[in-house]
């Protein structure tokens, strides 16, 4: 059923999600209502993209129906947000944070359908790949992250 202000309706997930080899599956209660790019160092290890696409969540709303252990985590040993993923594919899936559960930003390409949230800002563009130009898009630009807590990376790399 088609998902309405933002809530699933008659119980069914606003959005799900996968990795690439359909081991890890996800669905999220509420469809997201803020997502953008992080242009960090960090996520630009870690996709090997020069930015990550990220709607942000409230984890309340987000269940793993299956492959739960396969989920690999890996943490910044200067501490940051966990980044998760398929330990079978190796695919990225989302991130959050240990220290408040309500925080978590997945991969946009880590859907199966459209999310039904487009990119509204990019962070840590002082630090955006020099071999990929951020396009001339109109969404709102930060140095560093956006004024508010539970940045995808908290890094200043």
């Amino acid at each position: 059923m088609a998902a309405r202000a933002g809530l699933a309706v008659s119980g069914s997930p606003a959005a799900s999600g996968s990795c690439l080899c359909g081991a890890i599956r996800f669905t999220v209660s509420e469809t997201p209502q803020h997502a953008g790019y992080c242009h960090c160092t960090r996520c630009q290890k870690r996709t090997g993209t020069a930015a990550s696409a990220q709607a942000r969540i409230d984890g309340r709303n987000f269940t793993m129906s299956s492959g739960a252990e396969l989920l690999s985590v890996w943490r910044h040993p200067d501490g940051g947000s966990e980044k998760c993923f398929c330990s079978r594919c190796g695919s990225h899936l989302f991130s959050r944070n240990p220290d408040d559960p309500t925080q978590m930003g997945i991969r946009l390409s880590a859907f199966d359908g459209d999310p039904g949230v487009r990119p509204q800002w990019r962070t840590y563009v002082s630090y955006a790949a020099a071999w990929e130009p951020i396009p001339d898009d109109g969404l709102e630009r930060y140095p560093e992250s956006r004024p508010r807590a539970g940045q995808c990376c908290q890094t200043r790399m």
